[in-house]
């Protein structure tokens, strides 16, 4: 009996496709890559990122301590990386850092207790927020192609002042507004703002000469708006009809 072998391509996770895009911006504006452990100090994962003990804005994260390691966590964002960069370079610089990240939270269709971040950062003597604005615009053009349209408004976050949110027109929807952007039709993509000058003068940079910004979102959610997948389970469900569609 003749059994005929049946030859199936491979096909590339979602997620590894947007790491390559991303990668691809960021280099091409001239960003190097950066590193830090998942494992932190609460010292760089709150204190030096303006977040100080019992301040109201470490509720926005729920953290996963380390059981006998004291003031040890699962870092809660890839945001970790700023200032232990800043310690041991000298400005000006640019860098790109991106990571698994982990909040101690319940999962749903859009949320997980870890998933992947990017972030950005870039620090010189003349950055204004008009350059943040630029890198944003430029950046998602880049990302979502020369038509998506895209909207800046303010934001908080400990680390930044100003701070800043990015949304693009829903996917879905194209802006008419849909149960997917809430009716709103727009949906958030990222956070970003001016580096707070008490995270600069943490890094030993002299905050009245240096100014910085960053900006920074999760892969899956840029994977998810990108190609129009609804639940970010489905990123790590082992299932091959997602990943057999690109």
């Amino acid at each position: 009996m003749h059994i005929e072998k049946i030859q199936r391509n491979g096909h590339l996770h979602p997620l590894t496709l947007i790491i390559r895009d991303l990668l691809e911006i960021f280099i091409s504006l001239g960003f190097s890559i950066a590193e830090s452990p998942e494992l932190e100090s609460e010292h760089y994962n709150f204190d030096v990122l303006n977040i100080p003990k019992n301040h109201p804005a470490r509720d926005m994260q729920d953290t996963f301590w380390i059981k006998g390691r004291k003031d040890t966590v699962l870092r809660t964002h890839v945001s970790n990386t700023q200032v232990r960069y800043m310690e041991n370079n000298k400005p000006p610089l640019r860098i790109v850092y991106f990571g698994k990240v982990f909040r101690s939270e319940a999962t749903d269709a859009t949320h997980e207790a870890q998933f992947r971040q990017f972030e950005a950062l870039a620090v010189g003597e003349d950055i204004t927020l008009g350059n943040l604005k630029w890198t944003l615009e430029l950046f998602l053009k880049k990302l979502f192609g020369e038509n998506a349209e895209i909207r800046i408004r303010p934001g908080y976050f400990p680390f930044v002042e100003p701070g800043l949110e990015a949304d693009v027109a829903c996917f879905k929807c194209a802006g008419r507004g849909c149960g997917l952007c809430k009716h709103t039709g727009w949906i958030e993509v990222l956070g970003a703002g001016m580096v707070h000058p008490k995270v600069l003068e943490a890094g030993g940079i002299d905050s009245t000469k240096w100014r910085g910004f960053a900006f920074g979102a999760g892969w899956e959610r840029i994977a998810m708006l990108k190609y129009g997948i609804d639940d970010i389970r489905l990123f790590s469900s082992g299932d091959l009809r997602l990943v057999n569609q690109f």
